[in-house]
């Protein structure tokens, strides 16, 4: 009887131990678990910092900006400046963005150009004039800066963008560290349709198209605004004849001299190393590319 008492014992001893060992298994494997979910979690969460340390680092590196102060000489047009910068006056072309022609000679204003060049204006000439260059060249081949353009830390593109008044263009690597907050300010202005958006087919890859008026030259203005009346009379042959040189000559605005014709800058600048102001009698607006009313220009 004590035998079958003891066998009993040890056998529900055994039971008792078993079932432990299976509830210590159990813990053990469930506290693996719960351990690799936490690593799990931790190691996402350290990917999650990471990415927003990489962004924040590269949104201080955005704002990183170098400006650089200039004073303002005159407003050309829309993306247009000319600065006192260095000592010297120089034009400033803006960087990624284009604005309609105000001021090209013997061609036509285009819709929004005036409006484009007015609101430059008013930007530039209301607060502390900045410039920022980008990583590639500062000059383009005409000998103009290329920079982003600050009023007061502002950004004078975005303005025009987001105004509707200037499109995205001319992008050259790589000279394009705010090319896309440009194209979001371009489509917004899109979107809304505001101003040269607001015209379908206006707006092109590779311009503006369309004309609000005509521009008359200042040759043609003078020769209607002298008439023949007005000439002494004089009973000399040749006074004719020296009259109408010198109405030739006011015409001009510039030079008594009578209009000369080159092929290329190359030939003019043989004459004119400089170049030559829309005034002169050898200015001719095919070799004015940037439309700032001088020809062939360094």
């Amino acid at each position: 009887m004590k035998k079958v008492i003891l066998g009993f014992a040890v056998f529900t001893l055994s039971l008792s131990l078993a079932a432990c060992g299976s509830n210590d298994t159990e813990k053990s494997s469930t506290e693996l678990k719960e351990t690799q979910q936490v690593s799990r979690d931790a190691k996402q969460t350290g990917q999650k910092e990471a990415k927003k340390e990489k962004a924040a680092d590269k949104s201080k590196a955005k704002d990183n900006k170098k400006l650089v102060d200039v004073t303002l000489d005159k407003v050309v047009d829309g993306d247009t400046i000319k600065v006192k910068y260095n000592g010297n006056v120089d034009t400033v072309r803006y960087l990624l963005v284009d604005t309609p022609e105000s001021k090209k000679p013997d061609s036509c204003v285009q819709p929004y150009g005036e409006d484009a060049s007015k609101r430059n204006k008013e930007l530039v000439s209301d607060g502390k004039l900045q410039l920022e260059f980008d990583k590639g060249d500062h000059r383009d081949k005409y000998g103009r800066l290329l920079a982003y353009v600050y009023v007061d830390g502002k950004s004078v593109q975005e303005t025009l963008l987001k105004e509707g008044l200037a499109r995205v263009a001319y992008v050259y690597e790589p000279n394009t560290k705010y090319i896309d907050q440009f194209k979001k300010d371009e489509q917004a202005a899109k979107t809304e349709k505001l101003s040269i958006w607001s015209k379908n087919g206006y707006v092109t890859d590779r311009g503006f198209n369309g004309c609000v008026k005509e521009k008359t030259t200042a040759v043609k203005k003078a020769t209607t605004s002298k008439p023949a009346a007005k000439q002494p009379a004089t009973p000399k042959a040749s006074s004719e004849t020296s009259t109408s040189t010198e109405n030739e000559a006011s015409s001009s605005t510039a030079s008594t001299e009578g209009t000369e014709t080159f092929k290329n800058c190359t030939e003019l600048r043989k004459k004119y190393p400089n170049g030559v102001p829309s005034s002169h009698p050898a200015y001719q607006s095919k070799m004015d590319r940037d439309h700032d009313n001088y020809a062939c220009e360094r």
